[in-house]
């Protein structure tokens, strides 16, 4: 069997989203949701932290699903609005937790070079797959 990746950048974009999601998975069940346990935190502000903990794990496992999957598709018109939403959706969580940040304590903005440096490379690779020239006729596809 013969599978041709048409967009290298899509797969490296969709590659990074499944990592993400397992080490924000990880982290947040070893290091950030345990420190909720503390008794000043009510059990609805536990739960809620929680769920949006998970809910960015679920959709960084989804947009890399499907970053994997747009790899493969030759017609690059049908997933371009696809891509440029995600890119969306990446640039609003990056200025939210930049700002959220800033507001609350600016000393700690370093504390999210990581997370920052991490969305930024993302959305870059997803940019290039976008606006990768399609192939000239004669030229093959990368097989695996």
């Amino acid at each position: 069997m013969i599978i041709k990746v048409s967009n290298f950048y899509y797969l490296i974009a969709g590659i990074f989203a499944v990592l993400f999601a397992a080490t924000h998975a990880w982290n947040g069940q070893s290091a950030v949701l345990p420190e909720l346990q503390v008794g000043a935190i009510t059990m609805g502000t536990r739960t809620v932290f929680m769920y949006v903990w998970h809910i960015i794990t679920a959709e960084n496992l989804v947009f890399g699903v499907m970053f994997i999957w747009m790899s493969f598709q030759s017609d690059r018109s049908k997933v371009q609005f696809a891509a440029w939403m995600i890119v969306s959706l990446l640039s609003v969580r990056l200025m939210v937790i930049l700002s959220v940040t800033a507001f609350q304590d600016a000393s700690s903005l370093t504390d999210t070079l990581i997370d920052s440096v991490a969305i930024v490379i993302y959305v870059a690779f997803i940019i290039f797959g976008i606006t990768m020239k399609p192939k000239k006729a004669g030229r093959s596809e990368a097989t695996f």
